[in-house]
């Protein structure tokens, strides 16, 4: 069972897993984890996978996914006949008041809907991907350069899951630079994948993007992928201006990840979440909101 910090209950809440079932097996028993390494984590196998959600065919998954997980579509621009194809449901824009965004300049603002943890003082050869399993920023990004430019800054990790929007955006006005690929694997972002897997992030295909904010400095932008992620979409323009809240871009089916690490002084998160952080618990939170303060 996996909980979440609703941060307005100030409660645990457990998480509804799409194929909890599959995901256990495949990385907790002795056989799923060999056909995990043997065909789950290949590119073939998420681009296939990919694929078939392109097609008309698969949005006859579409009603019984949205009842299964309690979707509320009043907050999507199209209606339930209107998809074309499951990725075309998953990758859905929300109505501009969905998502409400404070524009105060000195307001830090979550890039996305997810499930977010964050830790200060980073320590660049361990930053924490799960309680008990580090990696390190170059290995993560293959730029000591960029790297070190956030030594004892802040990380800030949004897991998204595929009942979640699954469009991220600028938590800032400020000119994004182009996006660098690194290639990889296609494991789950799951809890339960990230226990298994050491160093998984760094081991899945994934983006990064440096950002020059208006109000936090530099931000550096990673997007990873996981299995059946069929593509990371970036949206955006390099080199040229954005405003908060702009769509920087979105992931196509599957669970997927956004890391943004902030360089040091530049930004203080809110206390809840690094409390619950420092306990090893994920923050719910949606695109938009309030998640911490620049340091003036």
């Amino acid at each position: 069972m996996i909980q979440v910090y609703n941060r307005k209950t100030k409660s645990y809440e457990e998480e509804l897993i799409a194929g909890k079932k599959y995901i256990e097996w495949t990385y907790e028993s002795p056989i799923g984890k060999n056909v995990t390494e043997l065909i789950a984590k290949k590119k073939l196998f998420s681009k296939l996978y990919g694929t078939y959600c392109d097609t008309k065919l698969s949005a006859s998954k579409i009603p019984s996914f949205i009842e299964s997980f309690n979707i509320d579509m009043t907050l999507s621009k199209k209606k339930i006949n209107e998809f074309n194809s499951f990725n075309d449901f998953f990758t859905r824009e929300l109505h501009s008041e969905a998502r409400p965004i404070n524009k105060n300049k000195d307001i830090l603002i979550s890039p996305g809907d997810g499930r977010l943890t964050a830790y200060e003082n980073i320590d660049l050869d361990n930053i924490v991907q799960i309680k008990g399993l580090t990696y390190s920023l170059k290995e993560l990004i293959d730029d000591e350069s960029i790297a070190s430019k956030y030594s004892n800054g802040v990380c800030v990790i949004l897991r998204l899951c595929p009942t979640d929007y699954h469009r991220f955006h600028f938590i800032d006005s400020g000119i994004p630079y182009e996006s660098h690929h690194i290639k990889g694997h296609y494991y789950s972002v799951n809890p339960i994948a990230l226990k298994a897997v050491p160093k998984l992030f760094c081991e899945n295909k994934r983006e990064w993007s440096l950002f020059k904010s208006d109000n936090f400095k530099d931000v550096l932008h990673v997007e990873v992928g996981a299995t059946c992620v069929g593509s990371i979409i970036q949206s955006y323009s390099p080199n040229v201006k954005v405003n908060k809240g702009d769509e920087k871009g979105y992931f196509k089916f599957g669970g997927s990840t956004t890391i943004l690490f902030f360089e040091k002084d530049s930004i203080k998160i809110d206390s809840d979440i690094l409390e619950q952080s420092k306990l090893g618990f994920e923050c719910k939170v949606l695109f938009g909101e309030n998640i911490g303060t620049k340091i003036i």
